[in-house]
């Protein structure tokens, strides 16, 4: 801490630290603002997971807030201020950082942002936290205590999840999710994709919390819809038939995130359909083998997606597919390629965004290397928005694309094509599609680029980038 920093006192009237917790958000999703006028989101782990970490002998009161679902008050009265960052919202975190520095109050910033990119933030904080904070966020509330904060503080090389308490999900409001019912089993992914956040971030050695614990976390819940937010469930094969086969005595129906190599493991699909899977998230990424072998997703192949489709529907699980556009072998017609190529092979929800190179990754240094990154202003990493200039095309043409291929895959024929195939409720399958058709045709209002104010002809950026704002 500087020394014109106020030193920490705890609340005079109850004896406790007050401590806010706050999760900024971008665009989107801010409250009140964005596309969505009403959240569709579900609880994140990152607030309330902290806030099971806060040591029981250390007195604090705590608020959480979600941007996403409420404002942060003017007036917020705290001790100490923690703030989860990743690369959209870094400029909103900084923002609140400010505003709270200012009142005298101690800011610490964490989160994925603050990983990939610790000199970015280090300015915005009196401290910042590096990796995983399961054991340096107590440590942290300690040294603050005792008026000893340090400047950062970094995961520990031998990280364990085991044994740590549940996320106490009771301090967000349930009623503005979807589902306040969400669980993590494993973190990090094997695979080094180069756009991919994870192995830059964390590393590729999955971390994994004893399938005994999961469980127990279910039960405790008394959950029968459940969301995994694990990046790659079946990362470690072992501890997904170990996860899987756990699940099966409850009976309950769970979505997640998984390769698409879960397709071609017969015992593991066998396993995760009996386990109450019934919808994943998969990252398709291209139908050009050249994009994925040079993003390092080579075990990806688009001749065998639609199978990939029919196999995951044969054993009722519905498929959420992601592609990106803007990898170097994508041109000008590959996104009415990739859309149609989206219908036909009766992906239930396809999904599209723009690559986007977050600090530090492999894909970010290739282009800054190559002079093609556009613009560091954070708020627009946000997988929609372009951010630098694409190599077989325009940035408008990149930008207006993404649109193309929204509007053609949610079209009313193409929604018929895809959801009469689809394994999932009737109820389900409309109101999501609609759901996606109304984003599709909203995009334009908040991704666009009107950001950037000169041009040259290839669609390079003429002007300093650096201070013009996401629409």
């Amino acid at each position: 801490m500087t020394a014109s920093r106020i030193p920490p006192q705890r609340d005079p009237s109850t004896g406790r630290w007050r401590i806010a917790l706050i999760s900024p958000k971008g665009p989107l999703y801010r409250h009140r603002k964005g596309i969505f006028k009403k959240s569709l989101r579900y609880q994140p782990l990152t607030l309330t997971t902290l806030a099971a970490l806060v040591p029981d002998d250390f007195p604090a009161e705590l608020t959480l807030i979600d941007e996403g679902i409420q404002d942060v008050p003017d007036d917020l009265q705290a001790d100490l201020v923690g703030i989860t960052v990743i690369t959209g919202t870094a400029k909103r975190a900084y923002e609140l950082a400010a505003r709270f520095r200012a009142r005298g109050i101690t800011v610490v910033l964490g989160g994925p942002h603050v990983t990939l990119i610790p000199d970015d933030a280090a300015p915005h904080a009196d401290a910042i936290v590096i990796g995983y904070a399961e054991d340096t966020w107590p440590q942290l509330l300690y040294d603050f205590a005792a008026g000893g904060l340090k400047a950062a503080y970094h995961q520990a090389p031998d990280l364990s999840l085991a044994g740590r308490p549940f996320p106490r999900r009771e301090l967000l409001p349930s009623k503005h999710y979807i589902t306040s019912d969400v669980f993590e089993a494993t973190r990090a992914c094997i695979h080094n994709c180069d756009f991919c956040v994870v192995p830059t971030a964390w590393g590729r050695k999955p971390l994994q919390k004893p399938v005994e614990e999961v469980i127990a976390d279910i039960r405790s819940r008394g959950a029968r819809r459940i969301i995994f937010i694990d990046l790659n469930l079946i990362s470690h094969r072992g501890y997904a038939k170990q996860l899987f086969s756990a699940l099966i005595p409850l009976k309950l129906h769970w979505y997640g995130l998984s390769t698409v190599l879960l397709a071609e493991d017969d015992e593991l699909l066998e396993l995760a359909a009996r386990s109450g899977c019934r919808g994943l998230l998969m990252g398709l990424e291209s139908i050009s083998n050249t994009n994925l072998r040079e993003s390092g997703k080579g075990f990806n192949s688009p001749e065998k997606f639609a199978r990939v489709v029919e196999r995951l529907h044969d054993h009722g699980i519905a498929l959420q597919g992601c592609f990106v556009f803007g990898l170097d072998d994508d041109d000008p017609d590959v996104f009415m390629r990739t859309a149609e190529f989206a219908v036909q092979a009766k992906v239930d929800l396809p999904r599209f965004a723009v690559v986007t190179p977050f600090p530090n990754t492999p894909l970010y240094l290739r282009l800054q290397a190559e002079g093609r990154i556009l613009t560091r202003d954070w708020e627009l990493y946000d997988g929609q928005h372009v951010v630098f200039q694409p190599k077989r095309m325009s940035v408008q043409q990149l930008q207006q694309g993404i649109e193309t291929a929204w509007k053609h895959a949610y079209g009313v024929r193409s929604i018929f094509r895809r959801i009469r195939h689809s394994p999932a409720p009737l109820a389900v399958r409309i109101g999501t599609n609609l759901g996606y058709r109304f984003y599709a045709h909203n995009l334009s209002r908040y991704y666009n680029c009107d950001w950037i104010i000169g041009r040259a002809p290839g669609g390079r950026a003429t002007t300093s980038l650096e201070s013009e704002s996401c629409v």
